[in-house]
């Protein structure tokens, strides 16, 4: 069947009233994503096809970005790349929906930069495995029903080759979240304790010691999410300050033109350099092109709301209202909210210099900076 047929079907027999019915249905006629397999919310297909589907279903509901991005983004092509079948069936669905919302328990107080260094340890017992340890800087815990966990299973072993990789189900007992007040007075990620927590084998994706490559194919979605989404010319923090210009002729200055001329270019270097990724991705795995585009996009994106609270000093920062920022897109907040809110960006999605190091390794094939700790096992790294 045509996808426009599917599409057509979908809005004859599914009320956009019901919101999680809704979903369900795009679901199962493989128009969540198209490229995924068919019974899994796809058919398939090209992947270029879903900007087909979006146009389409643009004005039907939508998943809550806010709440679901690391589901969406994250967790899923995860489940899909070393899921097994009844992981995939009993997971996508729900996530896709936003039944069931997921957050990542990835960074550690002493491993945040440095993941293959984490100490959270998983032990064996029968056919489950017991979990203990801290995780940090959390984002969406307080809400998640499951998490993407990485674990440390065998300290005898370098770093990168004794981790596993789990679905932790966070209303497991020993499962403790504590939020964290960030710049901007949310709480919008938290810190997650881990004590005796039991879960099943069956709730392990990929092979015992193989958490390092799952974790890879994660941290390379979560990238591509943050940096690599093409937007509207013009759209986004280049469209805020360029209509901030436009109503303030007061505060003009040449200095300020070359600045506000010089970021529209890399704004648009930067959503046709999306564009090209988005491109490449139809044609497989994401790969290290994703780093570079995360680590293009915290850096204009800081510069545009440095300039645009420039350009709106006179208005200050009044929005301390401990909300989620879920609660509100960060272009429908005040310009000194979201110039504190950048300062995140660099930061999270994997530092920038953890990310140059990338680009200059894998993209410009430059020499990698010197590892001791490489062969040596997990235990006898200093901490």
């Amino acid at each position: 069947m045509d996808v426009r047929d599917r599409i057509a079907g979908l809005l004859a027999s599914a009320d956009p009233a019901d919101q999680v019915g809704f979903l369900r249905a795009r679901f199962e006629a493989g128009l969540a994503w198209v490229h995924f397999p068919e019974g899994l919310g796809g058919l398939g297909a090209p992947r270029d096809l879903q900007q087909v589907v979006e146009k389409e279903l643009a004005h039907t509901p939508q998943p809550n970005i806010g709440l679901q991005a690391i589901g969406l983004g994250m967790a899923a092509p995860t489940i899909l790349a070393f899921g097994t079948q009844e992981q995939k069936e009993r997971f996508l669905r729900p996530l896709y929906t936003g039944e069931e919302i997921w957050c990542q328990l990835f960074s550690e107080p002493g491993a945040g930069s440095d993941l293959a260094t984490l100490a959270t340890r998983a032990v064996r017992d029968g056919d489950e495995w017991v979990v203990d340890g801290q995780k940090v800087w959390t984002s969406g815990a307080h809400h998640a029903r499951w998490a993407i966990l990485v674990t440390r299973t065998d300290p005898d072993v370098p770093k990168h080759r004794g981790m596993t990789y789990f679905v932790c189900d966070m209303s497991a007992p020993g499962v403790e979240v504590r939020p964290l007040r960030q710049i901007t007075g949310e709480a919008e990620f938290n810190e997650v304790f881990l004590t005796g927590v039991r879960l099943s084998d069956d709730l392990r994706l990929g092979e015992v010691g193989d958490g390092w490559r799952v974790a890879q194919t994660t941290l390379m979605n979560e990238r591509v999410a943050i940096g690599g989404t093409p937007g509207r010319r013009g759209g986004g923090m280049i469209g805020v300050v360029s209509d901030t210009w436009r109503s303030r002729p007061d505060l003009r200055t040449p200095e300020l033109h070359q600045r506000l001329l010089k970021l529209w270019v890399e704004s648009e270097v930067t959503r046709l350099s999306a564009v090209r990724l988005r491109e490449q991705l139809a044609a497989g795995q994401p790969g290290p092109e994703g780093s570079g585009m995360k680590l293009s996009f915290a850096k204009l994106n800081q510069e545009l709301t440095g300039l645009d609270l420039e350009l709106r000093r006179d208005l200050g920062y009044d929005d301390w209202s401990f909300r989620r920022s879920e609660d509100v897109d960060m272009l429908g907040r005040g310009p000194g909210y979201r110039y504190l809110r950048a300062k995140g960006n660099s930061i999270e999605g994997g530092t920038s210099e953890i990310l140059r190091n990338i680009v200059s390794e894998r993209v410009l094939g430059l020499p990698s900076e010197p590892r001791i700790d490489k062969d040596v096992p997990w235990k006898d790294l200093p901490r």
